[in-house]
């Protein structure tokens, strides 16, 4: 396995590029900049969507879809928004080809252009607002909570497979409201919703965090986001929810008739994760022998390998230790190709992250046991064949909590207080991960550390433990008063 993927020691940019290839998660493809998801990743990808989409639909949102086109004019109605995105956008200037005269192939035609240029959708606030004009008429008509499944172009010089690409796939919700109050508590239970499935499903510990100004984003009066810290101690935004106050129905004209016969503009909010999140569970718990997968999550959670291959007087019992497994609601496979020996088969599923991996073979059944390896500590062990499905099922779910304990312990062991300018270089430098420290509240003093180190402030956390209380001391960098600490990383 060695020979396939780079050591997370040596190069840990190519051990994540190696990994997401070699275990069959994406690939490039012909257009510059856009990835294949492949068979394997999509499958992953399509656990996470539907495990959020029950939660969405838990919180009493619905699903639509809006058009991936969006008039050049309607960026234009919110000066940030478009200053924010302007740099990001490809844009459709034509409608028709042709054959060129010459013979040399297709060219676009001069007399097809387009009266108003068309985006290619980097996010749908402004078409999902100027069509809620038309869906908002009274106070009835709200709450209005809409989330849609679909794909976005932001176009990126340098990408990286699921980690930055120029079209990936997200969610995004946009929700009406009768009271800023209303607005803010959605934006934060969507902010608690992503941090419970990051912690829950992909066993991802992460900070419950508030964006500073220069890092909000473009258009919102506040940006709450989820912080997570991968194993080269970089973080990566997971997910963020954003309160938009006023900005879009002001833009768009959303008013609504209130209980008291008035007009007044919606309160607004949207969020969004996206395949991103395949890049962080990829790198918050792989080893350099393969994925590590959390079972909730696994397309696979259980793989049945005959051993020494499949004979017929072990497909009786296969089968039974698969119905019973499937019968618990666990996803299994049994392998029963003959082209491959059983090692080549454990070194492949243990490359793709399959949670638990049972060996059958004759002289194991003979004695009423069956082998069970589990993929995160890479321990066996002999279970009786009675209750093994139990065993399996509550194994699973150890598997799960280990993971997420694993990476906890490790982002408590790479968050680091400092009081220093000093300390604050050395720590990023040598230690990495997320640092704890004072900042005197300017984006000048911000925008300054950046330029000097390449790091951010991910967040003003919002949970106690990571420093939120309020605590008097003095800015890292200009020795100024500051009243809280904030979390710095470099992050991808």
């Amino acid at each position: 396995m060695s020979k396939e993927i780079t050591s997370r020691s040596d190069d840990y940019s190519q051990w994540y590029i190696d990994l997401v290839r070699k275990a069959g998660l994406a690939d490039y493809s012909a257009v510059k900049g856009c990835m294949v998801i492949k068979p394997y990743g999509f499958a992953i990808w399509e656990n996470m969507r539907d495990t959020l989409d029950r939660m969405f639909k838990d919180t009493g949102h619905q699903n639509a879809y809006f058009p991936l086109f969006i008039p050049k004019s309607f960026l234009s109605k919110e000066a940030a928004h478009v200053e924010g995105f302007a740099k990001e956008c490809a844009v459709v200037t034509h409608y028709r080809l042709k054959n060129a005269e010459d013979g040399s192939g297709v060219v676009v035609d001069p007399d097809a252009k387009l009266e108003e240029e068309l985006i290619v959708r980097p996010t749908s606030e402004t078409i999902i607002w100027n069509t809620y004009a038309g869906w908002i008429q009274s106070y009835r008509d709200l709450p209005l909570l809409i989330n849609q499944w679909a794909n976005v172009v932001r176009w990126e010089m340098r990408t990286r497979l699921f980690l930055r690409t120029a079209e990936f796939l997200w969610q995004e919700g946009h929700t009406a409201h009768e009271t800023k109050e209303e607005a803010v508590a959605e934006a934060r239970t969507m902010l608690d919703v992503y941090a419970d499935f990051a912690e829950h499903w992909m066993a991802l510990p992460v900070v419950k965090g508030v964006k500073t100004a220069n890092e909000r984003f473009a258009g919102a009066e506040d940006t709450y986001c989820i912080e997570a810290l991968m194993q080269d101690g970089w973080a990566l935004q997971a997910g963020t929810s954003h309160f938009l106050g006023q900005n879009f129905a002001k833009a768009f004209d959303v008013q609504f008739s209130t209980r008291d016969n008035t007009r007044e503009y919606v309160w607004a909010t949207s969020w969004g994760v996206s395949t991103r999140l395949m890049g962080a569970l990829v790198m918050a718990h792989s080893d350099d022998e393969g994925l590590v997968i959390p079972p909730r999550l696994a397309p696979m959670q259980v793989v049945i390998v005959p051993i020494p291959k499949p004979l017929p007087e072990l497909d009786e019992a296969v089968q039974t230790i698969a119905a019973d497994l499937r019968a618990l609601g666990i996803r299994v496979k049994v392998d029963n190709d003959d082209q491959n020996r059983p090692g080549y088969k454990f070194a492949e599923y243990e490359k793709l992250g399959v949670p638990v991996r049972l060996g059958v073979g004759k002289r194991d059944l003979d004695q009423g046991v069956i082998e069970v390896a589990r993929r995160d500590t890479k321990e066996k062990q002999s279970v009786p064949m009675e209750g093994l499905a139990q065993h399996v099922k509550q194994l699973l779910d150890e598997i799960q909590q280990n993971l997420f304990q694993r990476a906890l312990a490790f982002r408590a062991e790479h968050t680091t207080r400092v009081d220093t300018w000093e300390e604050f270089v050395d720590v990023l430098d040598n230690k990495r991960g997320f640092i704890s420290a004072h900042w005197d509240g300017t984006p000048e003093t911000e925008q300054e550390i950046k330029e000097l180190t390449k790091a951010t402030i991910r967040c003003i956390p919002l949970e106690s433990e990571h420093g939120a209380s309020v605590e008097e001391g003095l800015c890292i960098r200009t020795g100024k008063p500051s009243r809280q600490r904030v979390l710095f990383a470099r992050a991808y």
